[in-house]
């Protein structure tokens, strides 16, 4: 019986530590906006090597300090075995396909703690532009969040990976999309981060001042004009491409999508000079 009632005071006394540790990241989030640590991992995971050399391919990753270059990789392994990869129309799926494609994903959430989304499940994989069913259009990309379905179109994908300075990043964009919906459902703190600054930006466009020079500049193509989520996801491919640029035209969303992703306190630290 004493045994019993050790063990409930224990239980007791760490349900009252989460309770405390929850009340006070809540605090430090609020005032900083950004978790108090994003990675720690007691046992990481590492690729096989003749995946690990498709990483060097990676511009994002090679500018990592070595230590930070272990997390990237752990987070990679973890997403490649947690979400489906399917091919369509003869797509032959390959190591290096699965790799930069889950590259994409974690270099957008790498300032996260919580990088994994539920809002999709399975990614597929068309060639190049594919006809959909669904929209009855052809695509390049989409993100269905009612079937959980990120799909790419590997040829456009790969040119967004190798022209690194157009603005046009087909991965950037399609997994901004999956992370807006997921920041909007879900309860961690990063995603809260993310999704309230979404936020933010839409009132910044709702400003008539704001939005006339931004339409004026022709800065941003026009499918950034559809709506708040394609305007983000565009914002996001000038960012990670393109970022000097955007930071000298625009820099309110510059600094906006940098407190988005928790890189000014997280990955200006990492990246090697």
């Amino acid at each position: 019986m004493k045994s019993y009632f050790y063990i409930k005071s224990i239980t007791y006394g760490l349900s009252g530590l989460t309770i405390f540790a929850n009340i006070i990241e809540s605090i430090y989030v609020y005032v900083f906006n950004r978790p108090i640590f994003v990675h720690l991992y007691f046992i990481k995971k590492k690729l096989p090597r003749y995946k690990k050399e498709f990483l060097e391919h990676v511009a994002f990753y090679r500018k990592l300090d070595p230590k930070y270059q272990s997390y990237f990789e752990h987070r990679l392994a973890k997403f490649i075995r947690s979400y489906e990869f399917i091919e369509r129309d003869g797509f032959k799926l390959t190591p290096e396909a699965k790799v930069l494609i889950a590259a994409s994903y974690v270099k957008l959430t790498f300032g996260m703690r919580r990088y994994s989304s539920s809002t999709f499940n399975k990614i597929i994989i068309y060639p190049s532009t594919y006809y959909s069913v669904i929209t009855k259009q052809y695509h390049k990309g989409e993100f269905n969040p009612a079937l959980k379905l990120i799909i790419f179109s590997w040829e456009d994908f790969l040119k967004g990976e190798i022209i690194t300075n157009d603005n046009l990043n087909l991965g950037i964009h399609e997994f901004t999309h999956a992370l807006t919906f997921h920041g909007k459902k879900s309860k961690d703190k990063s995603a809260k981060i993310f999704y309230r600054v979404f936020l933010e930006i839409i009132k910044f466009m709702k400003n008539p001042a704001n939005s006339t020079a931004i339409l004026q500049s022709n800065y941003f193509r026009d499918y950034a004009n559809t709506n708040a989520l394609e305007f983000l996801s565009v914002i996001m491919e000038h960012f990670f491409e393109t970022p000097e640029d955007l930071k000298k035209n625009f820099p309110v969303l510059y600094y906006k999508i940098e407190k988005m992703l928790n890189y000014k306190g997280i990955l200006n630290q990492q990246l090697s000079q």
